[in-house]
């Protein structure tokens, strides 16, 4: 039974193993070639069977923790709640926050070890906020992932910003950019690609 099905199980030649880990197994490399043995061995890590997340807001000072993900599911409430505090600081509009980029935070508390909160700077944009911060920054992009929710620039009190940005790009997923005068990492889940503002 040569399949590979979207419920995770894989069987070649008598050999089970769940997609997941396959996949897991095939990250794995590439991060240990990027990134070194600290961000493959966190990759190698059995999947979570809760995730959790504390962000604060600079803006609004809104600050939680919570677990968003739980026996194999995203949790609603929680996710609302994310939405929430990542809203439009400018105008109080509330967009779904993409999960993929929840993950991806996820991620990188396990890789670099974080018990500290992400200080969010930005997380949704409205397209009106979006379009006044273009006229005032030079870097500010037209069509925003922002402005979808799949996007969040971030950094941590008393952590070198770099590190953040070395571990997101070993993990290859996403936008990642660099501002060091403002000295926040951007991370968005569009195709992989880095810069430097």
């Amino acid at each position: 039974m040569n399949t590979i099905s979207k419920d995770l199980e894989i069987d070649v030649g008598g050999f089970v193993a769940s997609r997941r880990r396959f996949l897991k197994t095939m990250a794995c490399g590439s991060l240990l070639t990027l990134g070194g043995t600290g961000i493959a061995n966190a990759a190698l890590r059995p999947f979570p069977a809760h995730k959790t997340l504390s962000l604060l807001h600079v803006h609004t000072g809104d600050k939680l923790k919570l677990t968003y993900f739980e026996q194999g599911d995203y949790l609603q409430d929680a996710l609302h709640e994310i939405s929430y505090l990542m809203r439009d600081y400018h105008t109080d509009d509330v967009h779904p926050i993409d999960p993929e980029l929840l993950d991806q935070l996820y991620d990188l508390t396990m890789v670099l070890g974080l018990r500290k909160p992400f200080h969010i700077h930005s997380g949704y944009r409205s397209p009106r906020t979006n379009a006044r911060l273009r006229k005032m920054y030079r870097g500010v992009a037209k069509h925003s992932l922002h402005m979808k929710g799949k996007a969040i620039d971030i950094h941590l009190d008393g952590f070198d910003t770099r590190k953040i940005r070395k571990a997101a790009l070993a993990m290859r997923r996403g936008g990642v950019g660099y501002y060091a005068r403002a000295d926040f990492v951007h991370l968005d889940t569009g195709a992989f690609r880095s810069w430097t503002g």
